[in-house]
């Protein structure tokens, strides 16, 4: 989500810009209509300005390139995959008003054509934005990011800000969907992402793009809350690209660990932790299914990363992952005093990996650790002294694979929180989970 030059009296961050779309890149400017208002002050006088609508670019996403589900069912039927960003301005409105509420709404005009998932942000995506320009943490992102070179500043509005409101999708696997933008604060600029599938058949992608806001009055007019609508939704009629070709890097999920108070302990409690941290990922690890002799291991004294082979149904070795670590733990530790027990940050990530000569290559391998390090896993597990780890993942972990889980961990026991570590210029959203006996 994007922000602008706007600042509302109660901000005391610093206010970020995203610079308006380039003319060839802006499908339509359609005027908002006054609509009502929601507590019957009439609308005289209220000009709730217009909204430029980006033409929605698409590019191709491989079937190799999907979550584990949707990979699963490419490969099962002649469906095929593009993402889709899209993009809108609105205008700043007069005298300090400003926007409450901020709808944005894709019909696609084929119901056979649906969203089969929408990112809230670049984070979900599984974009980082410690760097200029944001890095790809998954194939379909670094699609994206490639995609959007030719439509500047479209990615910049899909980082992930401290304060800002977060969008909230609707519609997913329908042809219809949307995003929800709710709060104080909201930007003029704004950027989506959606992972489409469309029958092997179809050529075009047509559909028709709509805005609702409601807008607070400036100080000339007071009154509550306008409601607004663009009066006709905006046609689009985009050629959709050919099959994307399968990349060499291979997407995998990694996992990283770090034992809480390690360098306070006495050498030869040290050197015991080493051996249990090891023995209980291990064991982890064989709980999941997951073929020991294929995973990439790196030991790190007090802490371990590791690489899980290509390919792994996530959806069943994520849960069983986390109920084994648990599971292990809860016998290392049994019968031990508080300060002998080892108690862990825990986190998981995926991303377009390769191995180099100094290590793995790819952000998803610098992401794990910011989040394993980030403050919010730290203060869950000094706050929480009676569990024996805690669980951070990224959104797109959250989104593609424990959202739908009807095993533990389940997904009402995340909470979302948000990684911001300004001196790493990272900012990304996340879930943290905190184990309280139900088996992870």
């Amino acid at each position: 989500m994007g922000a602008n030059a706007r600042a509302t009296p109660d901000e005391s961050l610093p206010v970020l810009i995203d610079p308006p779309m380039r003319p060839a890149d802006v499908l339509a400017r359609a005027p908002l209509c006054a609509g009502g208002s929601r507590d019957g002050v009439p609308d005289v006088g209220v000009d709730p300005g217009a909204v430029s609508l980006g033409r929605p670019l698409v590019f191709p996403v491989s079937a190799d390139e999907l979550p584990g589900p949707l990979r699963l069912r490419a490969q099962a039927t002649e469906q095929r995959y593009y993402g889709v960003l899209f993009a809108f301005d609105l205008d700043p409105l007069p005298d300090g008003g400003r926007h409450t509420s901020v709808r944005f709404e894709v019909t696609l005009t084929d119901e056979a054509v649906r969203a089969v998932r929408l990112d809230a942000d670049g984070g979900a995506l599984g974009l980082t934005f410690d760097a200029d320009p944001p890095r790809a943490a998954t194939v379909a992102a670094d699609r994206a990011a490639t995609a959007a070179g030719a439509r500047p500043g479209w990615l910049t509005r899909l980082a992930p800000r401290p304060g800002r409101p977060r969008a909230w999708s609707y519609g997913a696997q329908r042809h219809r969907f949307g995003w929800n933008y709710e709060g104080t604060g909201l930007p003029l600029a704004y950027g989506m992402h959606a992972l489409i599938e469309v029958p092997a058949a179809t050529t075009v992608l047509t559909g028709r793009l709509g805005v609702r806001v409601q807008v607070r009055p400036g100080r000339r007019h007071p009154g509550g809350v306008r409601l607004a609508t663009v009066r006709e939704a905006v046609p689009f009629h985009e050629e959709l690209p050919g099959r994307a070709e399968p990349t060499a890097a291979a997407v995998r999920l990694c996992l990283a660990a770090d034992v809480v108070g390690y360098s306070r302990r006495p050498h030869h409690l040290a050197e015991r932790t080493q051996s249990w941290l090891v023995r209980a990922l291990a064991e982890a690890r064989r709980a999941a299914g997951v073929d020991e002799a294929a995973v990439a291991v790196q030991p790190q004294g007090d802490g371990e990363f590791c690489v899980l082979p290509v390919g792994v149904d996530e959806s069943t070795v994520i849960p069983r992952l986390v109920g084994g670590l648990a599971e292990a733990l809860r016998r290392t530790n049994d019968g031990l005093r508080q300060a002998e027990r080892m108690r862990l940050r825990v986190a998981l990530h995926r991303g377009l990996m390769k191995p180099a000569d100094g290590g793995w290559v790819g952000d998803a391998a610098i992401a794990v650790h910011r989040i394993l390090d980030s403050p919010p896993l730290r203060a869950a597990l000094t706050d929480n002294p009676q569990v024996d780890f805690v669980l951070g993942v990224p959104d797109v972990l959250y989104q593609d694979v424990i959202r739908h889980s009807r095993v533990p961990p389940l997904p009402d026991r995340f909470t979302p929180v948000t990684i911001d570590l300004p001196e790493k210029r990272f900012v990304e959203h996340g879930w943290l989970h905190v184990p309280h006996g139900e088996g992870g």
